[in-house]
């Protein structure tokens, strides 16, 4: 990140040729001409003082014939570029904004390939690339930051306006050559000015984004109802204001003052651009007043002058400055990554289970597994060893921070092992392709996707997109997930869409979320996944519904391998083995009969959640509890 943060105000010629680079990323037709019509506009001023010269010189010249006959080509000619700079004003704003929305659409693309390409999401959670993606896939999260396509076509600008300042100071060559740094070394400097005072603005507003991100947390308090609640009960209404203040100046403060330093020095740009302009207008009116040069020539070589100052002070550097830190951010983005692309030799190639076969069921083994998450010196598993039966249906428990959870991330290949290795019919899974292993495997975190498309969407998206949709298979994973009920209710069943942002959506609960993302791991083993993993699948539904599911898919032990995890024990009871991790290790391992009989540490927590239900009013309070898919705006 410093890498590329710390030259962000300063522009290379490599950084400029980059930013032009980005232009046939627009199409060829219209970068084409995006950059025909720049080349006109930069030259527009060269070609208006040389038109109107061209006019003048046909009405003070003396002719045997009309005037209107003697000036008519001249006034055409001036005409002329005069609607050409209302043509090229109307045209230039619709095709920027076409060009930039195509290089700014082709960054997002390839932001997201190459980090879909990653088989891993260790990186990902890394801040440092988090922060790389966010500047890099051209979306600004300030008035600060500008995208490629704002960047690429500044770039093009300046250099239309160079052919300009070129033309411009062709035109008074012809008079005097020292009236060049006359007026463009003036120019110059006012230039630098403004730049340097838009980029110190830029600079201090950026280092307060932290004061408002802190103040944005304090306004939220006080506006957002899921907040404001307890802001009101508790009364703090006046801190979070008066914090929300603080954190604003203090955001505020240091912009203010480069404001006011840059208005104080107004002046100095104002004298600078009198003076130079000044001296050429005095020379050039002295000269036209002695006859030393024509009249037509004076009134050129004055709006040349103009043209030059237009073609380097009217430069503006934010958005180029803006834009470059995103393109710095791709590089070293690109530089991350593809370390992270992995020696996988099936990434692209895995091919599909025929539909209508049945999967091969794994034997999946971690041979003294161990893992510690990036950043981090504690081993969250440490020299695991764990067999996964084919057809067996095995639970592991554990205290929170057991390493449950992160044990599923290393089974489905989302993290590396730092020690060990997981093996797939007794090849390592890494070796054997992830992508081809992901196939073979489904899982239902506790943190799971809502995806704003159809029911029967949400449920299908695990299986390969070529094929067609088993509608069959759609209807007996909807009963094994306890979802019949909520599908019949809803207005156009499994086709409704899951949002009320889309015409004839509704929303679901919870607990009916969870079957439905529980659905979507039924149909992936329907079609040709062999290991089934739940982390956590029925955390909000309520006992009785969570039986219900649990007792279907007990009934079917032998058809797939499951992993199941949960914290409610009674759930895990009809296992064919049940393992207790503890400090990174399984210490316990057997049936529930086995363990219970043991008298171990599974035993006693399974006593201790037993307690909750000893009594009739709990086992009422159990079964009188609310079902997940009665809240407030679920599907009735």
């Amino acid at each position: 990140m410093r890498a590329f943060q710390h030259r962000e105000n300063r522009v290379t010629l490599r950084d400029r040729a980059r930013l032009l680079a980005l232009l046939p990323t627009a199409g060829g037709p219209l970068a084409t001409a995006v950059v025909a019509l720049e080349l006109l506009s930069g030259v527009l001023p060269a070609l208006s003082a040389l038109s109107l010269a061209w006019v003048i010189s046909r009405v003070s010249e003396p002719t045997d014939v009309g005037l209107l006959t003697a000036v008519g080509p001249a006034l055409l000619g001036y005409a002329g570029v005069l609607v050409l700079s209302q043509a090229l004003e109307a045209l230039s704003t619709p095709l920027q904004y076409f060009a930039k929305a195509r290089i700014d659409g082709r960054r997002r693309t390839d932001v997201l390939r190459v980090t879909a390409a990653c088989q891993t999401i260790e990186v990902l959670e890394e801040p440092e690339v988090r922060e790389l993606v966010r500047l890099a896939k051209a979306e600004p999260g300030n008035w600060t930051e500008r995208t490629p396509g704002d960047g690429c076509l500044a770039q093009t600008r300046m250099c239309a306006e160079a052919l300009g300042l070129i033309a411009s100071c062709g035109i008074l060559a012809t008079f005097a050559w020292w009236l060049i740094p006359v007026v463009a070394i003036p120019s110059a400097i006012v230039q630098a000015l403004w730049s340097r005072h838009g980029v110190e603005f830029m600079r201090q507003w950026r280092r307060g984004i932290r004061e408002g991100m802190h103040a944005d947390v304090w306004s939220k308090m006080l506006i957002e109802p899921s907040l404001g609640k307890e802001v009101r009960i508790f009364g703090f209404a006046r801190l979070a204001a008066d914090r929300m203040r603080h954190h604003v100046l203090r955001m505020f403060e240091p912009v203010w003052a480069v404001g006011a330093r840059n208005l104080r020095e107004q002046w100095v740009k104002f004298w600078l651009v009198g003076g130079g302009l000044g001296v050429c207008f005095v020379v050039v009116a002295r000269a036209a007043s002695q006859e030393s040069i024509s009249v037509s020539l004076a009134s050129a070589l004055l709006m040349a002058a103009w043209g030059v100052y237009q073609s380097i002070a009217g430069y503006d550097a934010r958005a180029i400055v803006g834009a470059l830190p995103g393109e710095h951010a791709w590089t070293a983005l690109r530089q991350r990554l593809s370390t992270t692309r992995a020696d996988d030799p099936d990434s692209g190639s895995a091919s599909p289970v025929p539909a209508g076969e049945p999967a091969a069921l794994p034997a999946v083994r971690f041979e003294g597994v161990g893992f510690r998450y990036p950043g981090t010196s504690a081993s969250v598993l440490d020299a695991l060893d764990l067999e996964i039966r084919p057809g067996e249906l095995l639970a592991i428990v554990g205290a929170n921070g057991a390493g449950k959870s992160t044990l599923i991330k290393l089974l489905s290949g989302l993290y590396r092992p730092t020690s060990g290795r997981i093996t797939v019919d007794g090849t390592d899974v890494w070796h054997a392709g992830i992508a081809r292993w992901r196939q073979r495997i489904t899982v239902v975190f506790q943190e799971f996707a809502r995806y704003h498309l159809s029911m029967a969407a949400n449920i299908s998206l695990t299986a390969d997109t070529g094929r067609q949709r088993d509608r069959a298979a759609l209807a007996e994973v909807v009963e094994q997930a306890g979802l019949s009920d909520v599908v019949a209710r809803m207005p156009n069943g499994l086709d409704t869409p899951l949002t009320r942002a889309r015409e004839g959506g509704v929303e679901l609960s919870g607990g009916q979320w969870q079957q439905v993302i529980l659905a979507r791991a039924l149909y992936a083993v329907r079609t040709g996944a062999g290991l089934l993993v739940l982390d956590e699948p029925t955390a909000h539904l309520d006992v009785r519904s969570e039986a219900e599911i649990f007792g279907r898919l007990a009934r079917r032990k032998g058809d797939f391998s499951v992993v199941l995890i949960s914290h409610r024990l009674s759930t895990v009871r009809a296992a064919d083995r049940i393992v207790l991790l503890d400090g990174g290790r399984i210490s316990e391992c057997g049936s529930h009969d086995e363990l219970i009989a043991r008298g171990g540490q599974y035993a006693r927590m399974f006593a201790l959640q037993a307690e909750r239900f000893s009594t009739d009013s709990d086992w009422r309070g159990a079964r009188d509890e609310p079902r997940a898919d009665s809240s407030e705006g679920a599907v009735q």
